[in-house]
């Protein structure tokens, strides 16, 4: 389970007619199969009961993508940035067709956006009753991955020139002091967090049954120093405050050994912190320890605003068809209520969505299964 930042802010707004809150949520659909789970996600914000969701829902629909790209020279315009900040408490994004060559004048859309709010940590939680290791055994994990959000080589600074041997291309990697910080700041807080909601479980309830730990995952043997600042900077953190000290583990993993730690035996991490690099492919991977990338879901998150994707691509390959899994996209949704406040009526859609899952009958292809993607959508706010 998500769980909010101390640093939660909202901007939920008074009816002034009637004196209920109101939460505004911009929708992104963007590229592929974006514009069929973002409309799920929707679907299942809106089958809530007002006794878990006491607001008036509205949504705006908001324009990206490369596919508006092609269309209008702009990936992210900036109509869509200034209905977000003005306009929204929050916005869902679906996802991307970014495309793999050069496209002059092109730039990610999530990326500009994430940089543009200031969405500084991308948030992902890997949770299973049932993980499948390399080993084939089946293990429990209950996972938080922050990854940072804003620099590494997402800077998006490559030239390419030329030598006697040929071409060659170059790209530059920031890593700073101030990002480094407030990612630690975010995965030692959560881990406490984290712990705070365990506490109020039964021991043989909770999947994880130890102090909170936070792993700092790195390559500095190899860059020392680009990632010997970043574990330098998440240390200090650890270091510099006493509650962190008395109450959190801390461990540190080269980033080639966390992979492989984490397909053996994932149950051994509480919070993972790594740089935007290393938390995009952790991220992606650890989705194959509870089935599909289909099921995983992402906030990015700041100090005021958060935006819910879905840690799944485009998928071109199946988009239109109807049978894209719109889990992952739902359980952004449910990150982003509870980022704004709304624990209970994310707890429903948790719920909701646990108990298809547990049934099994339910279940789109990527999880063997023959369920459209509005069956699934269905069954979940039958549940609701």
């Amino acid at each position: 389970m998500f769980v909010r930042s101390v640093q939660t802010a909202t901007r939920r707004a008074m009816s002034t007619t009637t004196g209920a809150r109101s939460l505004t949520i911009g929708l992104i659909p963007a590229d592929g199969i974006g514009r069929e789970v973002i409309p799920a996600a929707r679907q299942v914000l809106e089958a809530l009961p007002k006794d878990a969701l006491p607001a008036k829902l509205d949504f705006l629909d908001l324009d990206a993508g490369f596919e508006y790209f092609q269309k209008n020279g702009v990936a992210l315009p900036e109509e869509t940035l200034a209905a977000l900040k003005d306009k929204c408490d929050g916005a869902l994004f679906g996802a991307v067709s970014s495309p793999s060559h050069k496209v002059a004048g092109y730039s990610s859309p999530i990326v500009g956006l994430r940089k543009k709010m200031d969405l500084y940590a991308n948030v992902r939680p890997v949770i299973s009753g049932a993980a499948a290791t390399a080993s084939g055994e089946k293990r429990a994990i209950d996972m938080l991955i922050i990854r940072e959000n804003t620099e590494c080589l997402y800077i998006k600074e490559e030239e390419q020139g030329s030598d006697a041997q040929g071409k060659f291309a170059v790209a530059k990697r920031r890593i700073s002091e101030f990002a480094s910080r407030r990612a630690g700041e975010m995965a030692f807080s959560m881990a406490l967090q984290r712990d705070a909601m365990r506490q109020q479980l039964p021991l043989a309830e909770r999947t994880w049954k130890s102090r909170p730990k936070v792993t700092i995952v790195h390559k500095s043997n190899v860059l020392s120093v680009t990632d010997g600042l970043w574990r330098e900077t998440v240390r200090g953190v650890y270091n510099g405050n006493e509650l962190y000290k008395n109450n959190v583990d801390v461990e540190e993993q080269l980033v080639d050994s966390m992979v492989y730690r984490m397909f053996r035996e994932p149950e051994a991490f509480d919070v993972v912190v790594a740089p935007n690099m290393y938390g995009d492919i952790i991220s992606d991977g650890a989705a194959a320890l509870v089935g599909s990338l289909g099921l995983v879901p992402s906030a990015n998150v700041g100090d005021s605003f958060v935006v819910g994707e879905p840690v799944h691509g485009s998928a071109p390959d199946i988009a239109g068809k109807n049978i894209a899994n719109p889990i992952a996209a739902i359980r952004s949704a449910a990150m982003l209520l509870e980022r704004t406040g709304y624990g209970s009526a994310a707890l429903a859609i948790y719920r909701a969505v646990d108990k298809v899952l547990e049934a099994g009958q339910i279940k789109t292809p990527d999880l063997g299964g023959k369920s459209t993607t509005n069956e699934v959508t269905d069954t979940i706010c039958k549940l609701l």
